[in-house]
């Protein structure tokens, strides 16, 4: 049975440059979501449609007397239709492909049930009024949808196999074997960053649990955690992180990982940044404005920390250097080649 998608693709077919729009489209819109959540957050807006799928138990949107928290709720919610039009977009480019990105396809479904899964995840948070544990997997899961973005992104050009030195989405060019001993270590510790990295996030979801912008204006329960304990963890884990990018930093050598090098070089300073910010909001009593940066530095920490592991495992580890070119093969030789 021919599905709609195999009927486009034995008709029409795009070049590769298509689909990376596409993806970083949907990296964009993956961070979209997650900051925008965080302003239902810290507007107290997160029971603004006090049901779901529905808006009230009657309407679809909210009515003129659930004022402006109604109104920030069901926009975000609406922007869950514009994402789902942007991994349509990947998902469409991919399958009409002259050379196939079975990667690059496999991101872009794995984007559409992230994203559903999501979607149940948030109407869950509201049936549940805003248990801070569901807003913490409704994060998580925010996150998963950037990861498969991000992955996507990489696989665009990885897939088309048009290496292109210094670009912060595509690989580095065919890099030269590295020797044994520290090909290890570079492969330890680019894992060890994403693992350290995602513990980071997490206890940033239980500080997020216990501390204010519980998410709406009345009384919402928070996790039982000391907020200035748990803080406290969250900064010592992502002192360990930036130890570990250092690290990593100055294990990459500069001829043949060069944009693995750049990209933590980079990581390091968005690193820094998200630091600076965190230190901010703690002293400041958590002002929305701060927040709302920290929540868009925390997407971005994490699609440096998934670049510079992708671009790592691709340039280091992915490719090896074909044999020299050898003179042509007579008939013969060719023939019994093929055979």
């Amino acid at each position: 049975m021919r599905t709609p998608l195999s009927w486009l693709a034995g008709r029409y077919s795009l070049g590769a440059r298509s689909v990376r729009p596409a993806a970083l489209g949907s990296v964009v819109a993956s961070i979209a979501i997650i900051v925008t959540g965080g302003i239902v957050r810290v507007t107290g807006s997160g029971l603004g449609c006090t049901d779901w799928p529905m808006c009230t138990g009657e309407t679809l949107a909210p009515t003129a007397e659930m004022g402006v928290h109604g109104v920030i709720e069901f926009g975000n919610r609406l922007l869950t239709g514009a994402l789902c039009a942007v991994v349509g977009w990947v998902i469409v480019t991919a399958r009409l492909q002259e050379k196939p990105m079975p990667a690059v396809l496999r991101g872009g479904w794995a984007q559409f049930w992230i994203v559903v899964l999501n979607a149940v995840v948030g109407g869950v948070t509201v049936w549940m009024r805003l248990s801070p544990y569901i807003v913490a997997a409704h994060f998580l899961a925010a996150t998963l949808l950037l990861t498969a973005a991000v992955y996507t992104w990489h696989a665009a050009y990885a897939d088309a196999d048009i290496p292109q030195e210094g670009s912060w989405g595509a690989p580095h060019a065919v890099a030269a074997p590295l020797a044994p001993g520290l090909a290890a270590r570079i492969r330890s510790l680019s894992a060890a960053l994403v693992a350290v990295t995602a513990l980071l996030v997490v206890v940033g979801t239980l500080a997020t649990g216990s501390g204010p912008h519980a998410g709406d204006s009345s009384d919402v329960a928070r996790m039982p955690f000391d907020w200035t304990a748990v803080t406290v963890v969250h900064g010592v884990l992502a002192g360990v992180v930036l130890v570990v990018a250092g690290g990593l930093f100055r294990l990459l050598p500069r001829d043949g990982l060069g944009a693995a090098r750049r990209k933590a070089a980079i990581f390091l300073a968005v690193l820094l940044g998200q630091g600076v910010v965190g230190v901010v909001q703690s002293l400041t009593a958590l002002p929305s404005l701060v927040v709302m940066l920290h929540l868009l530095g925390s997407a971005l920490v994490w699609t440096g920390v998934l670049q510079v592991h992708l671009t790592v495992r691709r340039a280091a580890f992915g490719r090896r250097p074909g044999p020299p070119a050898a003179a042509p093969l007579s008939r013969a030789d060719s023939a019994a080649t093929r055979a």
